[in-house]
């Protein structure tokens, strides 16, 4: 598995985005307002949607390798009373930090992504849910018009973890091989490479001076270069590659936002 923050650090991570959450929740002027980063939702199917979600993710933690049942089925639905809400969404995160805390980092769990890079193991689902939160933090914030910059270093292990579990996958990629570097702006860089045996990145050395140190700078095919916050954006589809730093040739990004290994 890609080096990772510490297990604690992730538990305290997702606890600290599901309270910045809620705050988001509890401040909006009414639930009903659309989310414009999820058009099809409003605030309230963008709560429903993260309570439930984590407590089904409680589930499958607790059942270790084999699928779980949802959590969802037959459980009470999202209250539409804010406090009540509120409540809810609290108890959601409780279960999944309580079935992580229980399960520890290297317990099997079942998950939906390819084991090239990203483990099917309790820590690799904390690592997951984390970037999770963040993201729908970011959804909500952006609702109310007062969205914050993802920490720093959720949305440094989030460029890593996006790559490493979204990305990388064993189904050919369907053009020409390509390569794609992305530089945060903190210090740290990854190379994504993509050809016909699938999608694989890697973590770059970077010199003292925070330049890159590659074997080979001119290998990429596009350079993408801008905070960790913006690039965890871009790669979640949350803001437009166009408004980053980008060198080389743009229709890689298009294609790569397009690509669905499993067509």
């Amino acid at each position: 598995m890609t080096t990772t923050l510490d297990f604690p650090v992730l538990l305290r991570l997702i606890a600290e985005r599901s309270t910045a959450f809620r705050a988001a929740v509890a401040s909006a002027p009414s639930l009903d307002v659309q989310v414009p980063t999820c058009p099809e939702w409003t605030l309230f199917d963008l709560a429903r949607h993260i309570g439930e979600g984590r407590r089904d993710w409680a589930a499958t933690v607790a059942a270790g390798p084999a699928p779980a049942k949802s959590a969802a089925e037959g459980a009470p639905e999202a209250p539409r009373e804010r406090e009540a809400l509120l409540a809810w969404l609290t108890e959601s995160t409780e279960q999944l930090l309580d079935a992580l805390r229980k399960a520890g980092p290297d317990r099997g769990c079942w998950a939906w992504w390819e084991t090239l890079q990203s483990p099917h193991t309790s820590g690799a689902v904390a690592r997951h849910q984390l970037q999770q939160m963040a993201v729908h933090t970011h959804d909500a914030q952006i609702t109310l018009g007062a969205p914050q910059p993802l920490p720093t270093e959720t949305a440094l292990d989030g460029v890593d973890e996006f790559l490493s579990t979204c990305v990388a996958t064993a189904s050919a990629w369907p053009h020409e091989p390509a390569v794609v570097d992305f530089h945060a702006s903190e210090g740290r860089s990854w190379r994504l490479s993509l050809s016909a045996d699938g999608a694989r990145s890697v973590r770059l050395a970077r010199s003292g001076d925070g330049a890159s140190a590659l074997a080979d700078p001119d290998a990429a095919d596009l350079s993408v270069r801008g905070t960790a916050d913006e690039l965890v954006l871009i790669l979640h589809d949350r803001i437009p590659v166009d408004s980053l730093k980008v060198e080389g040739d743009r229709r890689v990004f298009d294609r790569l936002s397009a690509w669905d290994p499993d067509e």
